[in-house]
């Protein structure tokens, strides 16, 4: 059974695309722009939480709200929702971090898991004081994950790596329950540290057949450690109830985007020391003219934003259908966005949950 997931906007939210690259000065605020403000991203959770999404990820990054300190806000406004905490190994104390997350986990009754996000581009990195090139970051996550992963499990840290020195380190009082931890990244490093100490490996949304030949690969070096991963893939989604109209809503996104704009953000994605970034903008190429790279996926998000850049397109049954085709590959977690994020949340809890239930259940 897959596991669906929505998302948190802490950089805002709108009918067109917000946001922008990593590595950008400005962020774009399209027409209609509603600021992340607290109320807001309480209404966002708390419409998550009614329609049944097992989690809400919560991001990070220079044009974020801080995760930590939005998902200690939101949560106690909700009831079932997990809350999936984006933050950067290398920027903060691995004890300190190990006991931020336990301790959101027990005044959360266990309703929290964390996304491991090693760094999406070294310009962003060094606005936060990390000077670290791309690997030796991967080489940091693996030590501070070790070192996070033994204080949650009660034990008392001795540790003296190459980029960790901590004495005597414990929590006074460790989660009954771990967070899990996702954990995202396509370099050859990311895949060597997510098959060590990830539960939960991401990917952005490439082609469901190319994607799926990314996990088999981190599948293969996970047995290799003696571990069983699961899978998720990140996507933004536009399903209504004709395919027509969904399309109609996905050339409406790009309708006040600039070429200007866009080459803008071609050339600092193509350009990025991140893998997964430099796939994504490779999918589109910086045209406007070939933007469905795969029946029903469309790289027009990845236009203009930053991170995961393609959205499921079309009817509800066809949405579904495509997700189908990302768990044959061995997909079960869906991560979904999608603008205005209430109203999308809604369309596909509605619309395209009910048909992948028909579908299960016509199967048992």
């Amino acid at each position: 059974m897959s596991h669906f997931h929505w998302f948190l906007p802490t950089a805002g939210d709108s009918r067109g695309i917000v946001g922008a690259s990593h590595a950008s000065a400005t962020k774009r605020h399209p027409p209609g722009y509603r600021a992340p403000e607290l109320p807001y991203l309480i209404d966002v959770a708390r419409a998550a939480d009614r329609l049944g999404y097992e989690s809400v990820l919560t991001p990070t990054g220079t044009w974020c709200e801080d995760a930590w300190l939005t998902t200690a806000a939101a949560i106690t406004h909700t009831r079932q929702l997990t809350f999936l905490v984006a933050f950067r190994p290398g920027l903060i104390s691995p004890t300190l971090a190990a006991q931020q997350a336990a301790t959101l986990q027990r005044f959360s009754g266990g309703r929290v898991a964390v996304n491991i996000v090693t760094g999406g581009d070294e310009v962003e990195q060094r606005r936060f004081g990390d000077w670290e090139d791309h690997d030796r970051r991967y080489a940091r996550t693996a030590e501070f994950l070790e070192i996070v992963e033994r204080l949650w499990d009660g034990e008392t840290v001795d540790f003296d790596g190459e980029f960790y020195r901590i004495a005597g380190a414990f929590l006074a009082d460790p989660p009954e329950t771990r967070p899990r931890i996702f954990f995202g990244g396509s370099s050859d490093p990311a895949l060597t540290v997510a098959a060590q100490h990830a539960e939960v490996y991401l990917t952005w949304g490439e082609p469901p057949a190319v994607a799926g030949a990314k996990i088999a690969e981190v599948a293969r070096r996970a047995a290799a450690e003696g571990r069983t991963l699961e899978y998720g893939v990140r996507l933004h989604v536009i399903a209504r109830e004709t395919s027509e109209e969904a399309w109609r809503v996905a050339d409406a996104l790009l309708a006040d985007i600039t070429d200007d704009e866009i080459a803008t953000a071609f050339a600092l994605h193509s350009r990025s020391d991140s893998t997964g970034q430099r796939r994504m903008a490779e999918l589109h190429g910086g045209r406007r003219d070939a933007l469905e790279i795969h029946p029903g996926l469309w790289a027009g998000v990845g236009l203009i934003r930053g991170g995961a850049g393609t959205a499921l397109v079309g009817s509800h049954a066809e949405v579904a259908s495509l997700i189908g085709e990302y768990e044959a590959q061995g997909f079960s977690h869906f991560i979904l966005s999608g603008y205005p994020h209430v109203e999308e949340a809604h369309w596909f809890a509605e619309g395209v949950l009910p048909v992948l239930r028909d579908r299960v259940g016509a199967l048992a």
